[in-house]
């Protein structure tokens, strides 16, 4: 049976209760009293943490999608809030490259000129506590769509006409990020071939986000309609934990 169910209403409380049988104002829990305080503690602190995963996948049950799902469905489980933004609902302009954005500077994300549903992504990332980001590889790199979103991101930097670079808004990592990709390449010839978990690093940056763990699924497109594998699941369970510390 799945850790599910209510202890001060945490799920892992109940989790807790039920598998080592700690009950409220019994002797076994005056006797780790401590230890126990501590659990209920960190249980608390979780249950107040925002979790927003921005998905970049055309594929509704592909392994991005299925990643972003099992994360958000443990999160959720630990007792924390998730939203989850798939970006194939979402519209989303190219860049134009005017540099508006970047021209008054400050800590405030730039005001960008065009009228679309980035803004609302990128408010609801500055209000999470940790953040998962996740995209295949096409191309040997993320896909158009995630990319289509990483061009917007300038906003995040102070750029102003006649500096030679552009400098992070955010200096302070004040939120936990986790990065997703998959492709048809084997994991470990991932870093070498792609350049996607440095895109999904530079997203992370610009958010303000401290990199918590970071997960590349190879041999992705062996089937038409792939499946998470044991191993997997495992590391995207660890990989949830790591998001909540």
């Amino acid at each position: 049976m799945p850790c599910v169910g209510g202890y001060g209403n945490s799920a892992f409380g109940g989790c807790l209760q039920r598998r080592f049988g700690i009950l409220k104002n019994t002797g076994i829990k005056k006797l780790i009293g401590g230890f126990t305080g501590f659990i209920w503690n960190f249980v608390e602190t979780m249950e107040m943490k925002k979790i927003v995963a921005v998905m970049g996948s055309y594929r509704k049950n592909g392994i991005i999608a299925q990643s972003v799902n099992l994360i958000s469905r443990r999160a959720k489980e630990l007792g924390a809030e998730v939203k989850v933004i798939n970006l194939s609902e979402k519209r989303v302009e190219f860049c134009t490259n005017c540099r508006s954005c970047t021209q008054v500077p400050g800590e405030k994300r730039g005001e960008c000129v065009l009228k679309d549903d980035a803004d609302e992504i990128f408010n609801e990332i500055e209000k999470a506590h940790g953040i998962v980001l996740a995209a295949p590889v096409n191309c040997y790199n993320l896909n158009a769509l995630t990319r289509r979103l990483i061009e917007r991101l300038v906003a995040y930097y102070y750029w102003p006409w006649g500096s030679t670079a552009p400098k992070r808004r955010f200096k302070k990592r004040n939120k936990k990020a986790v990065l997703l990709s998959s492709g048809a390449l084997p994991s470990f010839l991932a870093g070498l071939m792609t350049g996607a978990m440095r895109a999904l690093g530079g997203m992370a940056e610009a958010f303000g986000a401290e990199i918590a763990g970071k997960y590349f699924i190879g041999l992705a497109a062996m089937k038409e309609k792939p499946h998470l594998s044991d191993k997997t699941e495992k590391k995207l369970e660890a990989l949830t934990l790591k998001l909540l510390e």
